[in-house]
């Protein structure tokens, strides 16, 4: 498997800090998970932290540490994953119960603590998600088949990192299924009239 697609320099920080939201933090530890490189800037963004933490006084060493999102898979100490996706997926995603939320796509919401959502999304071959914005920060790492959009083509272990600036239409390859890990710090921003008004029935 080559990764080409990797989680941009602030998320990872955020991610190292445990500062990401629980959705954001799913996603991107999956990826870390699956990425040998990701692993690697992870793994020293913590010998920077470890660095920084040694040098603080005695006094600003006794305040509390933020607890790491539950669902990140990560360590007491650092973020080795305890495979993350089966953790996520419980009996993988052959057990996986798809909701149909319009032609060729399917989706599965996955529970959530925390403000955002976070989805299983499966599209068939050469179909596509609805045009949309965000609000806030996606992260979609792509688990089978492969996604294109205005950002690049995608396969598995790949993740696109998105921001509010980016509006996108995301489309399953011909050769497969396409299945992605989703989740959005805010509630995706639709642009068709038929996908705004099915939204509410499909919590995305």
């Amino acid at each position: 498997m080559t990764i080409t697609h990797h989680l941009d320099d602030a998320t990872l920080m955020s991610f190292a800090a445990g500062a990401l939201p629980e959705g954001l933090a799913a996603v991107a530890a999956a990826h870390v998970a699956l990425c040998r490189r990701c692993r690697r800037e992870v793994a020293a963004l913590d010998r920077v932290g470890a660095a920084l933490v040694a040098d603080l006084s005695p006094a600003r060493l006794d305040r509390p540490e933020p607890a790491a999102p539950a669902s990140s898979g990560r360590g007491a100490r650092g973020h080795e994953p305890t495979d993350p996706l089966a953790r996520l997926l419980g009996g993988g995603l052959d057990g996986i119960r798809w909701r149909w939320i319009g032609p060729g796509v399917w989706h599965c919401p996955l529970p959530l603590a925390g403000e955002g959502t976070l989805n299983l999304i499966k599209a068939a071959p050469g179909r596509a998600v609805p045009e949309h914005g965000h609000a806030g920060s996606e992260l979609t790492l792509v688990l089978g088949g492969t996604l294109r959009d205005v950002t690049g083509i995608y396969a598995r272990g790949d993740v696109a990192d998105l921001d509010e600036e980016i509006a996108h239409q995301p489309f399953a390859g011909d050769e497969a299924d396409c299945v992605c890990l989703v989740a959005s710090e805010k509630p995706a921003q639709f642009r068709g009239l038929l996908a705004r008004l099915m939204r509410p029935w499909h919590g995305m």
